[in-house]
């Protein structure tokens, strides 16, 4: 046992691994700001020896020689992003650019509980980081590609250069599901539109209420949007519209969400209504309450609306009444969810999108939605469909960030092999799928198309949401898998074989 780890590392096994991801908690890494990580690994890298190389994006690349016998073998990459999605519930008080990660162990899964973990892909990294350290691997040539910014909007990836990588077989480490190798995964594309807005004072007679929409369980945009969790900001506009209707409500601002790729579980509304409808707005929440939980029953039925009198904020301003017009029906005409379903790859989204993020004022207002798609020409036309609705209100919408999907190759060979060390480490049958959320390998396979790539990893769930965890004993079994890969990879291609 290693008493220099924090307790609740110190019986994990396999601690070469868990040591890392311990770092990894103690070091802040929200997206673009990976850069004090990275020098730690760096400097961690060189002092064992070991080359090391940042690109103009920021990524960083540490080359291992081969094991002796093994220099013959092909270059294999073993590839992980540093940054992490920065999620915590409203009344968590958490810097993810300054505190650290404080995980909890419980029934076999190590999770945060009030913010995410950064299992998602900090386990990659402590993973490839193991790769590096173990004296004992059988491996030929290893670099181990550490991406930034892939949280949002796969900057890193994109950033990398064509000539930055020798190996041509790549294990990506970001699959979160174990007894699963993931061969194609979707690509993406955001959409944003925003406007300005004319303020107006506050009209007499009129009181001030904020409305909360909370107690959903958010998520993973792509992994879990089949499942039709609810979205804070839609039920919201939902709720705004119904007390629109009954009373001559203004809107103050409404926000909600923070990522893009992450399903909204806050939405918060200030709005004003006359005096004396406060009981009655109550009312309405309430039975809207009942009517979304009854909606969502079996999947997020723990959703609350609630409202509450608020304090004026020097002199209230609000919307006018044709930006607030404008916003509401937009934004509840927008499409969420599952678009269509794969025909190709059966039981997975084809086509989807999240509302991931909402900010109006009276001066202005903005939303962002992501959306993802097996095939990238769906993609782009639910893309340009969103833009569409928004470019009706009079909003300025811009589609940007696409990446491309990653394209199954039902020959790899790096497939096979990878099944066959499965099924003779584990027993069983291993799946092969393809996944609705982003990986970097379609980006990394338009830079170097002979690249032969799969995906594997633990079993996270909760990914992106507060809450996130992951089970101990699959990250046991990765570690055992990845090991058995790299000596199998060797033992093929030794110079005495």
């Amino acid at each position: 046992m290693n008493t220099n780890l924090p307790i609740v590392f110190q019986n994990l096994r396999p601690e070469i691994v868990w040591k890392h991801f311990a770092t990894l908690c103690a070091i802040p890494r929200p997206s673009k700001g990976e850069a004090r990580l990275r020098d730690h690994l760096r400097a961690w890298a060189v002092a064992r020896g070991l080359a090391t190389e940042v690109d103009a994006a920021g990524n960083m690349v540490v080359r291992k020689p081969a094991s002796a016998g093994c220099e013959s073998t092909p270059g294999v990459v073993v590839q992980a992003h540093l940054d992490m999605v920065c999620q915590a519930n409203a009344d968590t008080p958490h810097d993810f650019a300054r505190d650290p990660i404080e995980p909890a162990l419980r029934d076999g899964w190590l999770r945060a509980e009030r913010t995410t973990l950064g299992a998602d892909n900090g386990i990659g990294v402590a993973l490839a980081l193991a790769v590096l350290e173990d004296a004992g691997l059988a491996h030929g040539p290893v670099e181990a590609l550490f991406t930034v910014d892939e949280e949002t909007g796969m900057g890193g990836a994109r950033g990398l250069g064509k000539d930055m990588l020798k190996g041509r077989l790549l294990l990506n480490l970001d699959t979160e599901e174990w007894g699963r190798f993931y061969a194609g995964c979707a690509g993406g594309v955001n959409v944003r539109a925003r406007r300005p807005g004319r303020a107006e004072a506050l009209p007499g007679g009129q009181t001030l209420l904020r409305v909360d929409a909370r107690g959903l369980r958010g998520g993973h945009s792509g992994l879990n949007i089949h499942e039709g969790r609810g979205n804070a900001i839609k039920r919201l506009v939902r709720a705004l519209r119904a007390i629109e209707r009954r009373w001559p409500m203004r809107l103050v601002s409404l926000r909600g969400g923070t990522a893009r790729n992450a399903l909204p579980r806050e939405a918060t509304a200030v709005l004003a209504v006359p005096f004396g409808a406060e009981a009655g707005v109550a009312g309405l929440l309430a039975d809207l309450q009942a009517t979304f939980r009854d909606e969502l029953a079996g999947i997020d039925e723990g959703i609350t609306l609630s409202g509450a009198p608020c304090a004026a904020d020097g002199a209230p301003r609000v919307m006018a009444r044709a930006d607030q017009a404008a916003w509401l029906a937009a934004l509840h005409a927008a499409p969420q969810g599952v678009r269509r379903m794969s025909l190709r790859a059966p039981g997975v989204a084809e086509t989807s999108d999240n509302l991931g993020i909402v900010d109006l004022a009276p001066e202005r207002g903005e939303c962002c939605f992501m959306v993802r798609s097996l095939i990238d020409s769906a993609g782009e036309e639910l893309a340009e469909e969103i833009a569409s609705l928004f470019r009706l209100s009079g909003s300025d919408t811009e589609i940007s960030g696409a990446y491309p999907g990653w394209t199954p190759n039902p020959a790899s060979l790096l497939l096979a092999l990878c099944r066959d060390v499965y099924r003779g480490t584990f027993g069983g049958e291993p799946a092969t799928e393809v996944v609705h959320a982003g990986l970097e390998c379609g980006i990394i396979g338009g830079k170097y198309p002979e690249m032969d790539m799969i995906s594997f990893g633990p079993t996270i769930h909760g990914a992106h949401a507060p809450g996130e965890m992951v089970e101990t004993r699959s990250v046991e079994d990765c570690w055992r898998l990845l090991r058995e890969i790299l000596a199998a990879l060797a033992k093929n291609h030794r110079k005495d074989g």
